[in-house]
């Protein structure tokens, strides 16, 4: 029976059923961690052998002889540029390998455009007043901290299951000059597992932003995290700004930080040729080269992009029960009460929960008091601010599935107590 077509008497019992379940599980002392989208401890050791196939000096040399010890390179080596090219579906001069994180070029990105401007005609963003940015709603918490310690106001953009809400967009961007980008996790979304549509990925490109250094900041971290063998599509979004006439909005990012080492891996930016050597030409003050002997471990371990594939298929056997699991829990004890709703992804680290409005909060809190750490509540928005207390990031990947079998009883149980509370109160 749905919950919310219950008598009081009936709530009062399911709450009272449930704060004696809870209490049992409090007595447990658990310590569980559903916090942050990690990789497993097995999911890591997938790449062990790549720590050896760089064992030498004989092995330091790239297939074009580059001494990978020695300074220089500044875009990255051919081996590693030539595997991301083929996954972002971009030319070598439209792509820079970075160091080991996507979140760092996101931030260095901003902190260039904020100093001096998109290109070198350009006036620096933080010389044009009060400045904005759009992010879609629920969206990636890191995103969310870059611009705000950069001093944008934030604008919550709402999305659907075929991606944030383009009618406000356009509106937006054609009105406003102060909105200088807008925040994407364009497949497999953190944290509604939803992939944009191809009439979304050409609403984009086709942007007619009133500020002409008006940038997509296309976060492509899960485009080969792939759960099925039905996995989502994804327009790419570069071609079609270049048929648009709109070659320079976008900059596209992603990484191996969940393919090879959430800590070691390789970072990758890609965007117009005029963009990257507009980046280029900064960074021969910033760096003399990136770690060109770790780029260099994940060409030779990987060969390729098939490569690659095929390995990612050995992280979807290991994560795709995880998620089964929790989906199952969620269709057995939530669905038939009313008293949630959530996504099923095909790829991605999260899982979606949306309670009745105003229990986020409550969930968490009594989760985290029965030993079970999950994402904060409002994190998924901007300044953690959840204008209807509902969304909670789900992230199956890191516990054993016993654990995390453990982890749902207890999220289910708080969940029952908080909709129980709020509908009382009603």
């Amino acid at each position: 029976m749905l919950m919310t077509e219950m008598t009081k008497e009936q709530l009062e019992q399911v709450l009272t059923e449930a704060k004696s379940e809870y209490e049992g599980y409090k007595a447990l002392g658990l310590a569980l961690n559903m916090a942050r989208g990690k990789p497993a401890a097995d999911q890591l050791s997938l790449t062990k052998d790549m720590l050896d196939v760089v064992n030498s000096s004989s092995d330091c040399k790239a297939s074009d002889g580059t001494d990978c010890r020695n300074y220089g390179i500044l875009d990255g080596i051919k081996d590693t540029k030539k595997i991301f090219c083929d996954m972002l579906g971009v030319a070598d001069e439209e792509l820079i390998v970075g160091g080991n994180s996507s979140l760092n070029l996101m931030y260095d990105t901003i902190a260039r455009n904020y100093m001096f401007g998109v290109d070198k005609e350009s006036t620096p963003w933080k010389d044009q007043g009060k400045l904005k940015w759009l992010c879609p709603v629920p969206g990636y918490d890191r995103h969310f901290a870059i611009t705000e310690r950069f001093g944008f106001e934030m604008i919550n953009i709402p999305v659907s299951a075929d991606g944030p809400d383009m009618d406000m967009i356009e509106k937006l961007v054609s009105e406003d000059e102060s909105i200088k980008g807008i925040w994407c996790v364009p497949m497999y979304a953190n944290p509604t597992g939803i992939t944009y549509s191809d009439e979304t990925v050409k609403r984009f490109a086709a942007l007619k932003p009133k500020a002409k250094d008006f940038r997509i900041f296309w976060d492509n971290a899960y485009c080969i995290h792939h759960l099925t063998d039905t996995p989502d599509t994804l327009l790419n979004i570069l071609d079609e700004c270049k048929k648009a006439g709109n070659d320079d909005m976008v900059y596209i990012f992603a990484s191996t930080s969940k393919v090879s080492f959430a800590g070691a891996g390789v970072a990758v930016m890609a965007s117009s040729k005029a963009n990257i050597e507009y980046v280029k030409y900064h960074m021969t003050v910033q760096t003399i080269g990136f770690d060109k002997i770790n780029q260099l471990r994940h060409a030779k371990f990987f060969g390729d992009f098939e490569g690659v594939k095929a390995h990612m298929k050995k992280h979807a056997a290991i994560i795709a029960p995880k998620f089964d699991a929790v989906i199952k829990a969620l269709d057995e004890n939530i669905k038939p009460l009313g008293i949630g709703s959530y996504n099923t992804p095909k790829g991605g680290y999260f899982i979606a929960f949306d309670t009745l409005d105003g229990c986020a909060k409550r969930v968490v809190a009594l989760c985290k008091e029965a030993g079970v750490v999950m994402t904060g509540a409002g994190a998924t928005f901007p300044y953690g601010k959840d204008p209807k207390d509902s969304n909670i990031r789900i992230a199956p990947t890191l516990p054993p599935i016993a654990e995390l079998e453990q982890a749902m009883k207890v999220f289910i149980c708080a969940v029952k107590i908080a909709s129980a509370e709020v509908l009382l109160a009603k």
